[in-house]
């Protein structure tokens, strides 16, 4: 078994790389801080399971998971991440992923979602999968639902503030592409520029800012 650690935090990586190792001695562990890293280390080796942060420096997983997944459709993704909204692993989930785990979770709980997905099943972790199921029983509207994919793309790119060609180089489309996808973001979320944007990306936990 391969598996793959996509953290932009080395002790975060190793860590848990260690842990895996331990836990899972017949396993090859895997380490990869960005998008390019990761990509490179799936086209060198067989990767069963990537273990996928959603807050990395320079991306969102929620754009890298769809693109990994297109490429390689037998890989099993975890998110794992420091973010429990409902409305996020909502998303995280709709991207194809099999399982959700956080950063706070003990480290058997890692290994169970591991041998899960493996197994061909869905792992979400207990307290997250409870808040989950009240979440898509609510009457609740998550406003990002009317985004299509590629707006979602985009309004990620915008809130880890990239430019406007970073994100059409990112995404495999031209800058007017992603120009009038931004319009049309600020059209559907109902904001006039792209600092609100941002602002409503971190408001409702898409990206983390340092306390």
């Amino acid at each position: 078994m391969h598996i793959l650690l996509v953290d932009d935090h080395a002790v975060v990586r190793q860590g848990y790389g260690a842990l895996l190792s331990m836990m899972l001695p017949e396993a090859t562990i895997h380490e990869a801080e960005n998008a390019r890293q990761a990509m490179t280390c799936m086209t060198q080796n067989d990767v069963d399971v990537m273990i996928l942060d959603i807050n990395l420096e320079q991306a969102s997983g929620l754009n890298l998971a769809p693109r990994f997944l297109s490429r390689w459709p037998g890989l099993k993704i975890i998110f794992f991440s420091m973010f429990d909204e409902a409305s996020i692993v909502n998303r995280a989930m709709h991207t194809g992923a099999s399982g959700y785990i956080s950063k706070r979770c003990r480290p058997e709980i890692m290994l169970d979602a591991v041998k899960t997905v493996m197994a061909g099943r869905t792992y979400i972790e207990h307290e997250l999968a409870i808040n989950l199921a009240s979440y898509a029983y609510s009457e609740k509207k998550d406003i990002f639902d009317q985004l299509t994919r590629r707006e979602f793309d985009v309004f990620m790119g915008v809130a880890k503030g990239q430019k406007r060609t970073r994100i059409a180089e990112d995404l495999n489309i031209s800058d007017k592409t992603v120009s009038n996808a931004i319009t049309q973001l600020k059209s559907k979320l109902q904001v006039k520029t792209s600092t609100e944007l941002v602002h409503l990306a971190i408001d409702n936990g898409f990206v983390k800012v340092a306390s």
